[in-house]
């Protein structure tokens, strides 16, 4: 059996290959860098293991936080655990994003979800990658980006009366609250990130539209468009933000002169039909 994970800041994809056929399953999502190993280890232990019918001989697992060689050792160190004798490969969650949208095409490879990022990929290899910088710094587009700047927008009474209601309406949080959840408590970044869902159900709100577009139009301006070739070559996304805002997506790249390709939510059936060719 070959087992394949996409993790996200959010949820992990997996699909389980066995003589042609595809099975699935879907644990919580893991990122090294802010959750403890024992997280994963959980996971896998009381939910990936009992939906494991046959032995597993490769694994090939991608995430986000899995840059670093550290943080790919965390993962290898779990899988070794409970799949001893398996071949196992750990990647970064932007390869896993090149090989799904791009195959074995050139073409320019981006995630925009909770977080985001992006490369240009010569159709083997991610050759080029504009840092990210997470969401503190970065991740410009991203769920997380979005996220900062409605609460900031609302806390400061800047939002739209009518919109500044409803927000309050379905998050009844007081400041302090907020502030804690995003300064000190565990994947800030996942709560931010949620706030997208209330700003698609509003993208008719002049508001809302403008601050996805203006996400969108910053994620091109200061990712895609440093790459050399990113006016000839097409412009893949995967990820829930590009997905559930695909039109708005379209249009800013439009408007900056690129070609965006394909939109999927997830890579997982990319990543599948990747490795059942390879």
């Amino acid at each position: 059996m070959i087992l394949i994970a996409d993790s996200g800041a959010s949820k992990t994809d997996w699909r389980m290959l066995h003589n042609g056929k595809v099975e699935q399953a879907q644990t919580l999502g893991f990122n090294p860098y802010y959750q403890p190993e024992e997280q994963l280890d959980r996971e896998i232990r009381e939910v990936l293991l009992p939906q494991i019918k046959n032995p597993v001989k490769e694994i090939y697992y991608y995430g986000t936080g899995c840059s670093s060689d550290k943080n790919r050792q965390v993962i290898r160190n779990v899988m070794q655990r409970y799949f001893a004798d398996a071949y196992i490969e750990v990647w970064h969650d932007l390869e896993a994003a090149a090989r799904a949208l791009c195959g074995h095409e050139e073409g320019i490879a981006c995630i925009l979800g909770t977080g985001a990022n992006s490369c240009y990929y010569d159709g083997k290899k991610i050759v080029e990658n504009v840092t990210s910088l997470g969401y503190v710094l970065g991740d410009e587009g991203s769920g997380a980006w979005m996220g900062k700047r409605i609460i900031a927008d609302y806390l400061r009474k800047d939002l739209p009366p009518r919109l500044w209601d409803q927000f309050k309406k379905r998050f009844p949080m007081s400041k302090d609250e907020i502030l804690s959840r995003v300064y000190s408590e565990d994947m800030p970044g996942r709560f931010l990130g949620s706030f997208s869902h209330f700003i698609f159900q509003h993208l008719r709100e002049p508001y809302c539209y403008k601050l996805v577009y203006d996400g969108f139009a910053e994620f091109f301006e200061k990712n895609v468009c440093k790459y050399e070739r990113a006016t000839s070559l097409p412009v893949h996304f995967t990820g829930s933000v590009a997905f559930y805002f695909s039109d708005v997506l379209r249009q800013a790249g439009s408007d900056k002169g690129l070609r965006v390709g394909r939109i999927v939510e997830s890579p997982i059936a990319g990543l599948t039909l990747y490795h059942q060719k390879a």
